[in-house]
């Protein structure tokens, strides 16, 4: 955003799995060491790294502070402009 002309815009993309609210526990930890394993994979690092990715695991707790984090930064933003869902 610097590069467009906007320096003090901190912004990223980023992607991330989820599941429907009330997914089992035991799903969502299976789901999650079985995403951090193929994450870590020599192949799978060096694939991402090749498309400018970076690409980092974690835990569910640690996902859901990210997304609030993120409702916090751009919830005002997205507000103030006015933006709708179709």
């Amino acid at each position: 955003m610097a590069e467009l002309g906007y320096p003090r815009v901190a912004g990223s993309v980023w992607y991330g799995l989820m599941a429907p609210a009330g997914t089992p526990k035991k799903i969502i930890a299976m789901l999650n060491a079985e995403s951090n394993r193929i994450l870590a994979t020599q192949e799978v690092k060096d694939h991402m790294a090749g498309a400018g990715i970076d690409a980092a695991g974690g835990t569910p707790e640690e996902f859901g502070n990210f997304i609030r984090a993120e409702f916090a930064k751009w919830g005002p933003v997205v507000k103030a402009a006015g933006a709708k869902l179709d």
